[in-house]
């Protein structure tokens, strides 16, 4: 099969018992490819722990002693914007409420799932976030969808009108949260052709990353 990937995670949780448990479903690295290199029940310790550790994807309670996961968010800023290996976030929480799942996006995580979510769906869903893609669970995503959808956009976009049909089609499917593999097949076209049109629609649009990307296409309620 090939040589298993590896992913580095922190586990922030302000309950020993769920860290525990998450830590046996996912944790065991042969099997899953995930090792989990840090815990952290609070804030303080999250961020020491997460700026020691440099992991790929902090798995982030949004519920946390000390401000929560947005307050994680807000003191690791620097981490997320690293040119190179980038912190990555994925909010995992039992909060299904539309405040909380809106405020750690805004914050900077790459996505939201609910602790219903399989050890399988898990270890994928970390898997997509290092690749730097969003990934929230089914019902969660639309709340972000009417939230960037709200922000006003200007009645005629003369910045949509620069693209080609074909860097629309990538441009919504990227917003959506879909990965290039999965863009490559639905288009039919290789995932190099994917990565140029990505690289063609944010140098047109003067965005920098996917995340920017994605709230660009959203705010037009292209998504």
């Amino acid at each position: 099969m090939g040589e298993t990937r590896r992913v580095r995670v922190v586990l922030v949780d302000d309950h020993r018992m769920f860290r525990t448990g998450v830590q046996a479903e996912i944790g065991e690295t042969d099997r899953t490819g995930v090792e989990v290199v840090g815990e952290a029940a609070d804030v303080d310790q999250a961020v020491t722990v997460i700026t020691a550790t440099r992991p790929e994807v902090v798995l982030l309670d949004v519920h946390l002693p000390g401000g929560g996961g947005v307050e994680v968010l807000r003191r690791c800023a620097p981490l997320m914007a690293a040119a190179e290996n980038p912190v990555r976030f994925l909010a995992l929480s039992v909060s299904d409420a539309a405040e909380d799942v809106i405020g750690v996006i805004r914050g900077g995580a790459r996505g939201y799932v609910t602790k219903t979510i399989t050890g399988t769906d898990l270890v994928d869903s970390v898997f997509r976030v290092q690749d730097g893609d969003a990934v929230f669970s089914p019902r969660l995503a639309g709340f972000v969808l009417d939230a960037f959808a709200s922000t006003d956009a200007p009645p005629v976009d003369e910045d949509l009108d620069r693209l080609t049909q074909r860097e629309r089609e990538v441009l919504r499917l990227i917003a959506r949260g879909y990965a290039y593999k999965e863009i490559a097949k639905q288009l039919f076209i290789s995932v190099k052709t994917v990565e140029s049109h990505v690289s063609a629609v944010l140098r047109k649009l003067q965005l920098s990353n996917r995340h920017e990307l994605t709230r660009w296409a959203t705010a037009r309620r292209l998504v």
